[in-house]
């Protein structure tokens, strides 16, 4: 019984796997809480029960001690816990010393307690929960390590992506500041407009630039009078020069975009009075060149006559002497090679007049005619020409049709004309009712002569009257009376109606009235007055990405009231005394009492065109100028680039009078009118 009693009284000493380290301070405490430390832990303890141990009082007290320890070691192990998820990044060393710490303090308890109780500390299981602790903090070191690393990674992609975005893609509106635009002085000026043509010739993709130059050979030259003539190519991006030809005479006409099977370089052909000469669009070499005599007018791409897959070509030649039966000659040429196809074709034309053509139409049914005339204009079948010329009926069937509705307009079986326009009044102008006819009709390509050669014509005939007519029956479909007519019309969408509108400049008493008719009534939709400009070059129509057209147009200040009327027309001397303004304006239909002044120089422009870039949506405006001196030296010629991009957002507002505005209109802001133009690009027709 003292053995067993003695061996209970040293229980609570020991460090069990499942009881808690014993405490001294516990000692402290009143014995009437062991009651209830009992009831929260009342399980066996080392094989003994409670009524196993002899005296109740006793078990009680060791049941109540032992409880004590036991909520203290867990709410001391919970403490741990929580202080290491709280501090997860905290340092492997002081990991270590508290490990240390925490070693050392139970080695102290047990040494205290095997000492107090009369036995040692039990250190196997202090060493077992030393490795169980390890083994947990790696496992929570590993789980943080992957919570930050799947934070990080996501948000590093999302930082290069910002900077690839903000760096490294380009900005458009800052290519706009560089954009091809460029200045170039060449030869001697003067108010004939020269030659000039846009094709690619370098490979970039851009139109490039080719114009006749005409140069005085010393400085003596008004006495002496020696000229040399010569075709310069100059490059779209640069203005430099890429090649330059010489020339024995002046050059009339220069067209690009002949193709040869056997090679992929451009082929231009350059037209004199008296010579036509194909050259390598590249390098500006001869391929061929013929001899011929007062040629009159450029070539007209004709279809293949040969079956060599190379279109040919068909020129008009005149006499030099002025008769009244005037023998117009058509002379067909081969594309690939420059021979003559058979011999010139002779047509006895009565009139006076300008030449008018040739173009060619191919009509609904398939077959080919070619459109002439001096004062009025006639139509003859390509099949018959080659008859005439060769003596044979062409290789394909495509060439020996005939369209029966046009044959039934000849006035008797045995007339080789098909009369198109007859009358009193000259005919000035003939074009394809086409947008954007004016600004490539210099192009020898098959693509782009494809809906002019079917498309129904603008005739302008006595200086003043409009007429659409329509080429499946020759019938005008309407007619405009304007004032005289001084420069070609200008096809173009101006509403939405899908049907091509027309821009007419006409000049009298030093005013310039720029109109753009309806193409479907002949309605007049839009009218303006300007002081009149003093030169003569065609309105450029533009097609944008609204689906309308915008219409570049050279004049001088705009007139905006009658008074200001008044002093251009009562005070002319006062204007010549100082020198006149030209400047370039932008109408778009959108805004259409709004016009935007582009640019403004005191150069006279004789001659211009548009290029496109499909890639950048833009468009350059090539002109050519003269520049004027002090002296009595002729002026130097100008050859400019423009990108219209650009300008466009370089340029100045020009509100037009009221009586332009629409009923109802509201005034649109700087800042919507700047914002839609900036937005604004431009496109192939």
């Amino acid at each position: 019984m003292a053995a067993a009693l003695s061996r209970a009284l040293k229980l609570p000493g020991k460090k069990g796997s499942q009881l808690g380290e014993y405490d001294p301070l516990t000692q402290a405490d009143s014995e009437d809480e062991s009651e209830e430390d009992d009831l929260v832990l009342n399980y066996p303890r080392n094989g003994l029960s409670r009524d196993s141990c002899l005296g109740g009082s006793s078990s009680k007290l060791r049941g109540g001690r032992s409880g004590r320890l036991v909520a203290a070691e867990d709410e001391a192990q919970e403490d741990e816990d929580e202080w290491r998820e709280r501090l997860p990044s905290k340092s492997q060393q002081d990991k270590d010393d508290a490990k240390g710490m925490q070693y050392w303090s139970h080695a102290a308890r047990d040494r205290g307690l095997g000492e107090e109780r009369g036995g040692p500390g039990s250190m196997g299981g202090t060493g077992l929960g030393i490795h169980v602790i390890d083994a947990e903090d790696k496992r929570m070191r590993m789980k943080h390590a992957i919570r930050t690393s799947f934070f990080l990674v996501p948000l590093v992609c999302a930082t290069l992506l910002v900077l690839l975005c903000a760096f490294l893609i380009p900005c458009q509106k800052g290519d706009l500041a560089k954009r091809p635009q460029w200045e170039r002085a060449l030869g001697d000026g003067g108010v004939t407009p020269p030659a000039l043509a846009l094709w690619d010739i370098d490979g970039d993709q851009v139109d490039d630039v080719l114009v006749g130059v005409t140069e005085w050979t010393n400085d003596t030259h008004l006495t002496q009078g020696n000229k040399i003539y010569s075709v310069v190519a100059l490059s779209a991006a640069s203005g430099q020069v890429l090649w330059r030809k010489v020339m024995r005479e002046s050059v009339m006409f220069i067209q690009c975009g002949l193709q040869f099977s056997s090679q992929t370089v451009p082929v231009c052909l350059l037209t004199g009075k008296s010579i036509l000469m194909a050259v390598n669009g590249t390098t500006g070499k001869n391929l061929w060149s013929i001899l011929l005599k007062n040629i009159e007018s450029q070539a007209v791409l004709i279809p293949d006559l040969q079956g060599d897959s190379v279109p040919d070509l068909l020129i008009a030649t005149l006499p030099a002497d002025e008769v009244r039966t005037l023998d117009l000659s058509l002379t067909l040429i081969s594309g690939l090679t420059g021979a003559n196809l058979g011999q010139s074709v002779p047509f006895n034309l009565t009139g006076q007049g300008k030449l008018i053509g040739p173009l060619l139409h191919e009509t609904q049914q398939g077959a080919y005619y070619i459109l002439f005339g001096l004062g009025n204009v006639e139509a003859v079948s390509l099949r018959d020409i080659y008859i005439h010329a060769t003596g044979k009926l062409p290789l394909t069937q495509a060439l020996r049709r005939k369209d029966p509705g046009w044959e039934g307009l000849k006035t008797t079986n045995s007339s080789s004309y098909i009369p198109i326009y007859r009358g009193s009044e000259h005919v000035e102008f003939l074009l394809p009712l086409v947008a954007g006819f004016s600004n490539n009709h210099n192009s020898l390509d098959t693509l782009s002569n494809l809906n002019s050669t079917k498309s129904d014509w603008v005739l302008v005939y006595g200086l003043s009257r409009v007429s659409v007519l329509k080429q499946r029956d020759i019938s005008k479909e309407w007619t405009f009376n304007s004032a005289p007519i001084h420069s070609q019309p200008a096809p173009g969408h101006f509403n939405d109606d899908g049907i091509l509108d027309l821009f007419l400049q006409h000049s009298a008493n030093g005013i310039m009235t720029a109109q753009i008719i309806d193409g479907v009534n002949r309605h007049l939709l839009w009218t303006a007055e300007f002081v009149s400009p003093g030169l003569v070059v065609e309105t450029s129509a533009i097609s944008t990405s609204t689906g309308q057209s915008a219409f570049i147009f050279w004049a001088s200040e705009p007139i905006k009231t009658q008074k200001n009327i008044t002093k251009a027309t009562v005070a002319p001397g006062v204007a010549a005394a100082e020198p006149l303004i030209r400047k370039l304006f932008l109408l778009h239909p959108v805004y259409p009492t709004i016009l935007l002044e582009l640019t403004s120089t005191t150069d006279t422009a004789v001659a211009s065109s548009v290029s496109y870039q499909e890639h950048q949506k833009d468009a350059s405006y090539i002109t050519v100028s003269s520049r004027p001196t002090p002296d009595s030296v002729p002026g130097a010629r100008i050859i400019k680039s423009m990108s219209l991009r650009a300008a466009v957002t370089k340029a100045q507002l020009v509100r037009l009078g009221e009586r332009n505005k629409t009923a109802g209109a509201i005034k649109p802001s700087t800042f919507e009118v700047n914002k839609f133009f900036r937005r604004l690009a431009f496109k192939q027709q």
